[in-house]
């Protein structure tokens, strides 16, 4: 079985994510949604909050699972027998970013590769960073995220 995490913090997810999981899953059998714990970002919603958006944006689709985890994502993926880590390029500098770090994980776990897919176009310019930025200002910001994250009170 061919079993790749897909690790972020999801803060929230994002259409964009959603896209780079439904192009994963044309490659891998499962893929495992990895939330994890970065030092350097602010969350605006907790963990139990994005696990449920996760959890019920792809309810229908077996394949996908949704994990959380702190450290090492290489660590995690020995835990939950990922031979894969899944990632969406969205631009030139997205590549150089994450080039780095399947660079630093191959050093760290020779086992696992890394697996880069386009984003669509459409979806090129969201990013979590963004949608924060639209709910934090009181913008609509619906027509970048799944139904599942729209809060009905904003």
């Amino acid at each position: 079985m061919k079993r790749a995490l897909f690790p972020g913090t999801f803060d929230p997810v994002t259409k964009g994510h959603c896209d780079v999981l439904k192009k994963g899953l044309t490659i891998f059998d499962e893929i495992i949604i990895a939330i994890g714990t970065n030092a350097k970002k602010q969350h605006l919603f907790d963990l139990d909050t994005r696990m449920q958006w996760l959890n019920e944006t792809f309810k229908d689709e077996p394949r996908i699972k949704v994990a959380s985890y702190k450290g090492l994502t290489v660590d995690f993926c020995l835990k939950m027998d990922a031979k894969f880590i899944l990632r969406g390029l969205r631009n030139a500098s997205d590549f150089e970013y994450e080039q780095a770090i399947a660079h630093a994980n191959k050093e760290l776990l020779f086992e696992v590769e890394t697996v880069f897919v386009l984003a669509n176009p459409s979806f090129s310019s969201i990013s979590s960073s963004i949608v924060r930025e639209i709910i934090a200002a009181g913008g609509n910001y619906a027509r970048f995220v799944p139904p599942s994250v729209v809060i009905n009170d904003r």
